[in-house]
């Protein structure tokens, strides 16, 4: 399970940018933690025309999506959470490409968690599990008009909904040698083989 503390470390990656965005004013037993901050709404260039760090914030999951209420996501994103933790644990003698996926998909869910659980507590604007998600990356695209509405730049988006994206991509990516090598494990050990069998084994040499 040492897979966890690549998670932790992701996961703090994600909020210290937040904060740096969003700005915070805290005191933790006489430890004094400000940062300024953006202003709501605020852009900085990095490439010019390309790409931003444009401070929102969206109720919703990963690159605005919404469904349900806060709660009902906060509740949803607790339960995912849980069973891919579980399913890391099933997975703990597997390869560490599938862990790594995993992990990178766990550390997404809980740094947006961490928002919509927190930040309206911390901020002092909702209640618990009320909270929104900080959003700071911002990429321009060609202008594409979809059922008449012409979009103009990507959903603006933060590092957990990046690692998100990167976990799902390696597990499309590499399903194939994942769950192949799995599948000829499974045959090698198998010590009655069937006619039928032997004559799959040669595609897994």
């Amino acid at each position: 399970m040492k897979i966890l503390y690549f998670t932790l470390v992701l996961v703090l990656g994600d909020q210290i940018t937040k904060f740096l965005v969003k700005g915070i004013n805290l005191n933790i037993f006489g430890l004094i933690i400000s940062l300024p901050g953006m202003s709501y709404g605020s852009s900085i260039p990095i490439i010019d025309n390309i790409f931003f760090i444009t401070f929102i914030e969206n109720p919703g999951m990963a690159f605005g999506m919404e469904f349900g209420g806060r709660l009902g996501r906060s509740l949803f994103t607790i339960v995912a959470s849980i069973l891919i933790i579980y399913f890391i644990y099933l997975n703990r003698k597997e390869g560490y490409y599938l862990k790594l996926s995993l992990s990178f998909i766990l550390a997404g869910a809980l740094g947006n968690l961490i928002d919509r659980a927190f930040y309206g507590l911390i901020y002092d604007y909702a209640p618990l599990f009320q909270g929104k998600v900080v959003d700071f990356f911002q990429i321009n695209i060609p202008d594409i008009t979809i059922f008449g509405k012409t979009f103009t730049s990507w959903p603006i988006f933060n590092l957990a909904d990046l690692y998100v994206t990167t976990g799902f991509l390696m597990i499309i990516l590499g399903y194939r040698k994942i769950f192949h090598k799995k599948i000829k494990e499974e045959i090698i050990d198998d010590k009655n083989l069937s006619p039928i069998n032997k004559e799959e084994e040669k595609y897994f040499k």
